[in-house]
């Protein structure tokens, strides 16, 4: 299934199409207002590029320098080259230690690897402790946003959703008291869990340090409580110094939500305690071939604020599901054909190529550009529709004929000014479909510059 086909479903509902972009657009101004506070953000955005470029050319020395500082601060490291040995790591350690509760919070890591189905496939209880997060495993499914999970989703939904899982009174919907709710059902999750498991925002190499940045503080308390710390990492989380952090702690909130910081920003430098653990699972997962594309490597500078996705007005009114990978959005569409490109084919194809993706990221990623050359690259590859590549050839063929194409543009306006406007627009399906398709000129352009030019004396 498409992407447009996967996104009918979301349009079909026209109001929540009209409140999810009203919602994501407002906080992409409040990502403005915050960027304009800043007086060098611009050269902020510079250096953010630089640093994630240099770290990109340089990933396996910045590796081996991580793990030699934090084997010496007590953190255990494993690798995992694909998703299938990360879930294995994963639950070996937890099945060593007769884990069978587990707290999680935010990862798009784990997603990205189906962690969640693999431990509970062996018994595992998971519960995800961000607060939108649950809401979605709740509902059985995936975030359909990497910072706002469950942005697509009405407050009445959720206190109908609580009603039913966590027996709060029927018709509840004041998000005050929602959070009540959710706080009380999460506090006995962390207090049973025997272990917790992380994202990281940054793994630092000059001290073998992590970073995790959440709004609730539920990964510091989700550390802090069990004598288990399971963190997994992407290979491209990586920067060289500590000084380094800074210039992306002062990006990163802003980007996403419009905050100056976000409100717990927690270093991790070894086990929390004598007699606890904190074991690191470094994924490759196809990063590896992604560092190696020329054109595309870039995309992994990525730092998942999500500022893209709030702003692409194909994101803002299709949903984040209809992009059926975790990470969806511009930054999704290059990164999951990339890793599967039979699977997500239509995804670059999804952009409007409008660019201000690229205008808002705080890495300054050219997705557009990257969008561009995967369609390319797709249809060379025999992987989109035959009839989009007859199509094109045909275009091209027209357009590289003048003469050609100045007389099939005289013969579409003169039928096509006589055709009712119905029938044109089901000519035009589905590009029509929702469009008012414009009048036809009565000349082309070609006519309008010469004859202004001969009566300008040109």
């Amino acid at each position: 299934m498409s992407h447009s086909e996967r996104a009918a479903t979301f349009v079909a509902d026209a109001e929540r199409t009209r409140w999810h972009d009203e919602s994501l657009w407002f906080v992409r101004e409040r990502r403005d207002r915050a960027a304009d506070a800043v007086p060098d953000w611009e050269a902020l955005r510079d250096e953010a590029a630089g640093i994630k470029r240099h770290a990109l050319s340089r990933l396996p020395a910045l590796w081996e320098e991580f793990e030699t500082a934090a084997r010496r601060r007590g953190v255990r490291v494993h690798w995992a080259v694909d998703a299938e040995e990360h879930n294995r790591i994963v639950l070996d350690l937890l099945r060593e230690r007769g884990v069978g509760r587990v707290v999680k919070s935010k990862s798009m890591l784990t997603e990205e690897c189906g962690l969640n189905p693999a431990l509970e496939a062996a018994g595992v209880e998971v519960v995800d402790t961000d607060l939108g997060e649950r809401i979605v495993q709740l509902r059985r499914e995936p975030p359909s946003h990497i910072v706002l999970p469950a942005i697509h989703l009405r407050k009445e939904e959720v206190g109908e959703l609580f009603a039913e899982q966590l027996g709060s009174p029927p018709g509840l919907a004041d998000p005050t008291e929602l959070t009540r709710v959710a706080r009380r059902h999460l506090r006995e999750r962390f207090h049973a869990a025997e272990a917790g498991i992380t994202g990281v925002n940054f793994a630092v190499a000059e001290t073998g340090g992590l970073v995790i940045c959440t709004n609730e503080g539920n990964a510091d308390l989700g550390t802090a409580l069990p004598p288990l710390h399971v963190a997994s990492v992407g290979l491209e989380k990586i920067v060289p110094r500590m000084a380094d952090v800074a210039v992306f702690l002062r990006l990163l909130a802003r980007s996403a939500t419009g905050q100056a910081i976000t409100a717990y920003t927690s270093h991790y430098h070894g086990p929390a305690a004598p007699g606890r653990e904190l074991h690191l699972v470094v994924v490759d997962n196809g990063r590896s071939r992604l560092l190696a594309h020329p054109s595309l490597w870039e995309s992994l500078a990525c730092i998942r604020c999500g500022a893209c996705l709030n702003t692409c007005p194909v994101f803002r009114r299709s949903g984040g599901h209809s992009y059926a990978t975790p990470v969806p959005g511009p930054i999704g569409s290059v990164l999951a054909p990339a890793r599967e490109p039979a699977g997500h084919a239509s995804l670059p194809h999804a952009c409007s190529l409008c660019g201000s993706c690229a205008d808002v990221c705080p890495v300054r990623i050219p997705l557009h550009h990257q969008l561009l050359t995967h369609r390319a690259e797709l249809l060379a590859s025999g992987l989109r529709p035959g009839r989009r590549r007859r199509a094109l050839a045909l275009a091209a063929a027209v357009l590289e004929r003048p003469r050609l194409f100045a007389a099939l543009g005289w013969l579409a306006r003169r039928v096509g000014r006589r055709l009712p406007a119905l029938l044109l627009e089901r000519l035009g399906a589905p590009w029509s479909r929702g469009r008012a398709l414009p009048e036809l000129p009565r000349e082309s352009f070609r006519a309008l510059h010469a004859r202004r030019s001969r009566r300008d004396g040109r």
